[in-house]
């Protein structure tokens, strides 16, 4: 009687499961490749959706880069989908790396965190600010990121910081951020783009232990360097990065800051984006404790990325929080 009991109550466990799972909603979230910082955010995202948001089990679902996928969540195609706010803008307005190629229907849910980034130089061509790479003339540099062509812009915009542009240098092509960095540790390019704190560049940095890793090129502050900067980089900003900790900051440093943010389509059912923005708006713990990038995110600035309008869904949850949205 006993066993009949134990088998009886996990019967009733497995269908009471099994019944959850039938009527929970599966959300389905496009990020960069395994193993980027973009899956990362969304295995976070996801898990936190699952435990937080009624009704709903997050998944994510990894694809070659944003910049394949931005336009197959204009089309509805799939739930939500990450990238930088520069990117997202300039996907949703058809401007910059999406020139004439609008995805119109493209909604914001908010910003992540803010992402620190940079321009670097391996340590032993002697480079240490943006303005040395006058020095630097004729050296390789990373290009054309077909997965993930917003890098290329993020390149022109740390270039014009410094005055100069892709013509000072020989470039070279690559598929998408990873190779773009690894290109780098393998020796095939001098100066690249790198995220700083990423399991990437931790690993191209210990590939070049033997010429002292690389080193972040400390931005210009200046009003005319910013302006040109901005020209390119709208949504970003240019920040001081004080942790020597980090591979590539050898001392207090100017680098990129870019909000990494979470979009989805017009049509996405508003309850479906009102409980995801609100599990993740309100419960910002549990997303730090998944992935230590959410830590940088300040309390109550979930709504303050302008690169796209508002899903009315997402702005119902963030005013019923009482946070800002940006317009």
């Amino acid at each position: 009687m006993k066993t009949f009991t134990l088998s009886l109550t996990t019967a009733v466990a497995a269908a009471t499961m099994f019944a959850t799972t039938a009527v929970a909603q599966v959300t389905v979230f496009a990020t960069n490749p395994q193993g980027s910082l973009g899956y990362r955010t969304g295995i976070a995202v996801a898990k936190t959706v699952t435990s937080k948001a009624p009704g709903l089990i997050g998944r994510p679902q990894p694809m070659g880069g944003s910049t394949t996928y931005i336009p197959i969540v204009n089309r509805g195609e799939v739930d939500f989908g990450f990238s930088t706010g520069l990117e997202t803008l300039f996907a949703h307005t058809g401007t910059g790396t999406f020139e004439g190629r609008a995805n119109p229907n493209l909604r914001m849910v908010g910003r992540m965190f803010p992402l620190r980034t940079g321009i670097v130089a391996v340590a032993d061509l002697g480079a240490r600010s943006i303005q040395d790479l006058e020095k630097l003339k004729g050296k390789r540099i990373t290009s054309k990121y077909t997965s993930l062509s917003i890098i290329e812009s993020f390149m022109k915009g740390a270039l014009s910081n410094g005055n100069m542009s892709y013509g000072d240098f020989v470039k070279v092509p690559v598929s998408g951020f990873a190779k773009g960095m690894f290109a780098l540790g393998e020796g095939k390019t001098d100066i690249s783009w790198i995220s700083l704190g990423s399991g990437a560049g931790r690993k191209v940095n210990t590939q070049l232990r033997g010429r002292g890793g690389f080193v972040y090129l400390d931005m210009d502050t200046s009003p005319a360097a910013t302006a040109r900067f901005k020209k390119i980089m709208p949504t970003a900003d240019i920040v001081l990065e004080s942790n020597t900790k980090m591979p590539g900051i050898k001392k207090p440093t100017h680098i990129v800051q870019i909000d990494y943010v979470l979009f989805t389509h017009k049509g996405t059912n508003n309850e479906t984006v009102y409980k995801v923005t609100k599990a993740l708006a309100n419960n910002h713990p549990d997303l730090a404790k998944s992935m230590g990038a959410f830590k940088r995110q300040a309390p109550g600035t979930f709504g303050v990325s302008k690169a796209a309008p508002y899903h009315p869904g997402a702005a119902k949850a963030l005013t019923e929080l009482g946070l800002k949205i940006a317009r």
